[in-house]
């Protein structure tokens, strides 16, 4: 019996095989333009346009900046990339990842793997690197929650916890995916160079 495909053609021309994923064959390009057009909170958001993993990255990357001042370039470049998987396997809110169980965790976890390497990250973060990142993504969840999915804030605070000082003037706006794309490649750039220049 002939195997299922478990490819994916790339707008870049790679082939991305979901079942061994090589650093080769993954391109920042690729990863901005998917993520800019996966939408968070499975597309219940106010707006006229889907508020974009891309979007919700670059959010985390901010708040990491804000939470850990002075934080290493490669540590916030893990930050605007932790969701980067989801560029081929999409986002799946946390109700429907418990339900898939634990291979969609597998998927990510080779995807992030690639995706680290190609980048010149660690292919596993050290668990204080992911804790900080967590805490940041934590908190974008209650930006959004409450600014564009529909959640009041003591709903909000109930499930993901009280926010702090670091959400301070931050409006959250769905824009279109071409402009997202463009800051999540400009944003990729600049933490790139800065790790380059401190060699």
């Amino acid at each position: 019996m002939k195997q299922p495909r478990a490819w994916q053609r790339m707008l870049s021309g790679r082939r991305l095989d979901l079942l061994d994923p090589t650093p080769m064959d993954i391109e920042l390009e690729d990863i901005a333009h998917g993520l800019a057009f996966v939408a968070r909170w499975n597309g219940q958001t106010t707006g006229d346009w889907p508020y974009s993993v891309a979007e919700h990255s670059l959010l985390v990357e901010t708040l990491v900046e804000r939470l850990n001042p002075g934080w290493p370039a490669r540590w916030r470049l893990a930050a605007l990339l932790h969701d980067a998987p989801e560029y081929v396997i999409g986002d799946m809110i946390s109700p429907v990842k418990a339900a898939v169980g634990p291979s969609y965790g597998l998927l990510d976890a080779r995807l992030t793997t690639a995706i680290h390497l190609r980048f010149g990250l660690p292919s596993a973060l050290p668990k204080t690197v992911k804790a900080r990142i967590k805490r940041a993504d934590t908190l974008s969840a209650w930006l959004e929650a409450t600014q564009i999915a529909g959640f009041s804030e003591g709903e909000a605070n109930r499930i993901f916890g009280r926010p702090n000082d670091a959400v301070a003037g931050i409006t959250i706006k769905p824009r279109p995916p071409a402009e997202v794309r463009a800051d999540y490649i400009a944003r990729h750039a600049r933490l790139m160079a800065e790790i380059d220049s401190k060699g």
